[in-house]
């Protein structure tokens, strides 16, 4: 990183080990390729999420992403490889002593952006709209992590262990109020896009911190900051790396706009469309103690034949009438009168 370095080893003679610990504390404080392709590999996947997260909002497919076990943990994975590596480069950015004014850039950056998108979504997506989201937690946990820069290895690997297991013993009803939210410690979880709270991603963070710490005195460290980025796949990830924020922030709209413009195109999935309705007609005939699999041959049946009519439009606004709801149940009848194909 620095080849300027002064080289004071001669021949014969072991290379002085605090020139290693000299260069290492430098090469910490400066720019990472390794750290931006992680970042950039993070970015991709985020992209990945938030187009399947689309096209399931818009209907454009059956799945609904929210619902499937698989997706809920990547999106996980996703927050904490973000959070991680905030811990990380905090640990690395002030590994010689901390820098203020670099700090509170890069705070206010973040900060305004997580407001950004606060006030955007509140308009955009007034019931769910993200009040305390991944940038939300990254600006807080980065205020909340500076004294433990300076902490033990260990005693900041327990007190992220703290963090990480906290919802499992201080989940309450009583901290279910709106103003404490952000802790993450309510019975509760509040109706939102995008919820990382303190507990337990805060400890993702002291993780990365402790994580970034233990770099710093290893003699590989010099190797893997000099790291150059050079082949084809692994540039592009530096450059997401690098502008992470700025493509979190246009990547939605974006998607949105362009699978909006899809959507006028092709119209919704047919199966997505109607699941709202085969979920009410589902669960009302197994009310009536039918087995599952006549309700849903009966729901499905039912669906292909409102379809053929107006009523359909009706029933997929919400906009029916009780002698539409009467209608619907004679359709429901005869597909239930009608022989199994």
């Amino acid at each position: 990183m620095n080849d300027d370095l002064p080289q004071v080893e001669t021949v014969g003679s072991p290379r002085p080990i605090y020139v290693e610990a000299r260069q290492s504390q430098v090469a910490a404080s400066q720019r990472w390729d390794a750290i931006d392709v992680a970042r950039g590999l993070a970015i991709v996947a985020m992209i990945v999420y938030h187009f399947s997260w689309d096209l399931s909002f818009l209907r454009l497919i059956e799945t609904n992403i929210l619902q499937v076990p698989e997706w809920r943990w990547f999106a996980r994975g996703i927050a904490g490889s973000f959070l991680l590596l905030a811990g990380v480069s905090l640990a690395l950015a002030h590994a010689q002593g901390f820098r203020p004014l670099q700090f509170l850039r890069r705070l206010l950056k973040v900060g305004g952006a997580a407001l950004a998108v606060t006030l955007v979504t509140f308009f955009a997506f007034p019931d769910s709209y993200i009040f305390f989201g991944i940038l939300h937690c990254i600006a807080a946990s980065s205020v909340l992590a500076l004294p433990f820069l300076r902490l033990p290895f260990a005693l900041i690997l327990l007190a992220a262990a703290f963090f990480l297991v906290g919802p499992l013993l201080f989940t309450s009803p009583a901290l279910d109020a709106p103003y404490l939210d952000w802790l993450g410690l309510g019975a509760a979880e509040p109706t939102t896009n995008d919820y990382v709270p303190i507990f337990p991603w805060f400890g993702m963070v002291l993780v990365g911190v402790a994580l970034g710490k233990a770099l710093l005195p290893q003699k590989t460290t010099l190797s893997v900051a000099r790291w150059r980025a050079r082949n084809a796949l692994a540039r592009p990830l530096v450059w997401a790396g690098r502008k992470s924020l700025p493509i979190y922030l246009i990547h939605q709209p974006v998607l949105l706009a362009l699978l909006y413009g899809a959507l006028q195109i092709t119209g919704p999935n047919p199966a997505a469309e109607a699941s709202p309705f085969m979920k009410d007609c589902v669960a009302t005939c197994l009310m009536q103690n039918a087995e599952a699999a006549t309700c849903r041959s009966v729901c499905s049946c039912t669906v292909d034949a409102l379809r053929q009519g107006d009523l359909w439009r009706k029933v997929l606004s919400g906009s029916t009438t009780a002698d539409d709801e009467v209608q619907i149940s004679r359709v429901a009848q005869q597909c239930l009168r009608r022989p199994p194909s």
